[in-house]
């Protein structure tokens, strides 16, 4: 990569390598103002009906900690990256409640890289994406496909 060019292109990414990025720590005042707007369920934002929940105590929403993952990926990694977006992501699941004091990592894998056969200045990364509390339990995870362009002075015949 030269000093001008500071992006990470679909070459650049390892495949089999985590990284990780973060932690962001989640707090109570953050639970309650996003699940007020998204997700107003009692145990994500009453205190008091939550600790009558099956969670015992305020939890954040789900989505709040998918909303949390996307922007440590943003910051760690995707502002850089030569990307176009993405078709979607599979098996999202929550595993464990993030409560108040939870400090929060995500942990991407590349697990794939295809180039794109019709299109030549791009293709796909596959990542499985994991979201860590500060104990190590994985509290979300799921896969999701990045497209990205390739080099632009790349051989392409070499294809």
């Amino acid at each position: 990569m030269s000093d001008k060019d500071t992006k990470t292109y679909l070459e650049d990414v390892p495949v089999g390598v985590a990284r990780i990025y973060g932690p962001k720590t989640v707090t109570r005042d953050e639970i309650i103002a996003f699940a007020t707007k998204f997700d107003p369920q009692p145990f994500h934002v009453d205190e008091e009906a939550a600790k009558d929940s099956i969670f015992g105590g305020l939890v954040a929403s789900g989505w709040h900690t998918a909303s949390i993952a996307m922007r440590l990926l943003v910051d760690g990694s995707v502002k850089n990256n030569a990307g176009l977006g993405s078709p979607g992501f599979d098996d999202l699941r929550w595993l464990k409640p993030v409560r108040p004091g939870d400090a929060l990592r995500v942990r991407s894998t590349c697990i794939e890289i295809k180039p794109s056969r019709s299109k030549p200045h791009m293709g796909s990364a596959r990542f499985k994406t994991e979201v860590l509390n500060q104990n190590d339990e994985v509290v979300l995870d799921f896969y999701s496909t990045g497209l990205m362009l390739r080099r632009p002075d790349r051989d392409r015949t070499a294809d």
